[in-house]
């Protein structure tokens, strides 16, 4: 997919008046677009909606889509406007309108050569509604779902590479949720539910960050149970494959203040212990989470990672959101292309 962005000399004073409307900082979007000639043809009105998007008027350049839509629907910049409106959408945070517009784009044009990308835009606009851990999670099932069909019918795409890693942050997110509920058991002595929540975190989401907390946690809902070779058993797999970790410390000392210790579990690695010490002699304090703010451009869309999980952050694929309009028509290639 080619960005394109057209000659603004191409267009007339009209045009020109438009964009000079559109660039006012002060203006609201219902002040410029009182101001906006009353009439223009569909490649003005999808310049001024694509100045409108550069100009943080996310809601004005909706507006202008739309109206190219209602009034050329034959045109050949609708395609494009559709696309348009419905990122204008997921800038403004309706996500649920973008979502339903992209849906209407791509059961219109489901062979388009933007269809990966409105399908990616799709699942992100479910991304960005995950809810916290304490909340109930099937915004991020339906996440998922959405960014695994991205995956699947544009598999050799960076859409796709960048839907995976979202993916894996999504399952992070679900096993963050199963701990926040096997914890809260665990404090009611709820001991067999506790135990359930983080026997599921280590056998259905093994590649998260979790998974050591969950050992650790079973070490101690076992010891309460009564069941200390099981205790044993999940201290000996966490000290295997997590060795230098604070969980394994914490899950050796338990055994140890129970004197349920054997010579078959190694002890926890000093330099570790050594870290810590030193971490809380200086007062390490991580970095308060990065506010999530509105792109400065729409160029790119970024996302956040969906919770405070512990997960490492993934960059986010730079998004070309300006589709290539109609042919035929006098435009300049800005020189951008598509992952």
């Amino acid at each position: 997919m080619v960005s394109y962005r057209f000659s603004l000399s191409a267009l007339g004073a009209p045009a020109l008046l438009g964009l000079a409307l559109l660039t006012g900082c002060s203006s609201s979007d219902a002040d410029i677009q009182a101001k906006l000639p009353r009439t223009a043809d569909a490649e003005t009105l999808y310049n001024y909606g694509i100045d409108a998007l550069h100009g943080g008027h996310y809601k004005l350049a909706s507006s202008e889509f739309e109206l190219l839509q209602q009034n050329f629907p034959y045109s050949g910049y609708t395609g494009s406007a559709e696309l348009m409106e419905g990122y204008a959408y997921y800038l403004q945070g309706e996500y649920a309108l973008s979502v339903q517009q992209l849906e209407r784009y791509l059961q219109l044009h489901p062979t388009s050569p933007d269809a990966a990308y409105a399908y990616y835009l799709r699942g992100l606009c479910y991304y960005e509604q995950i809810g916290d851990v304490s909340r109930d999670q099937l915004g991020t099932l339906e996440a998922m779902d959405a960014l695994q069909e991205v995956i699947t019918r544009f598999p050799q795409t960076s859409y796709a590479r960048d839907a995976q890693l979202k993916i894996d942050l999504c399952r992070d997110h679900l096993a963050g949720k199963e701990m926040y509920v096997g914890r809260y058991y665990q404090r009611e002595k709820d001991y067999q539910a506790a135990y359930s929540r983080y026997q599921r975190v280590i056998q259905d989401f093994q590649t998260t960050n979790h998974v050591p907390e969950a050992l650790e946690r079973l070490v101690e809902v076992n010891l309460d149970l009564g069941l200390p070779d099981e205790a044993r058993q999940a201290a000996a797999v966490l000290g295997y494959n997590s060795p230098d970790s604070r969980w394994y410390r914490l899950a050796y000392d338990k055994l140890k203040y129970n004197n349920q210790l054997t010579p078959q579990l190694p002890k926890p690695s000093r330099s570790q212990q050594k870290q810590e010490r030193r971490a809380k002699k200086h007062h390490n304090v991580a970095p308060p989470p990065v506010q999530k703010k509105a792109p400065t451009s729409p160029d790119a869309v970024i996302v956040q990672p969906v919770s405070t999980t512990q997960s490492a952050p993934v960059d986010s694929v730079e998004i070309p959101p300006v589709p290539a309009a109609a042919s035929g028509s006098s435009h300049q290639n800005n020189g951008k292309t598509s992952h």
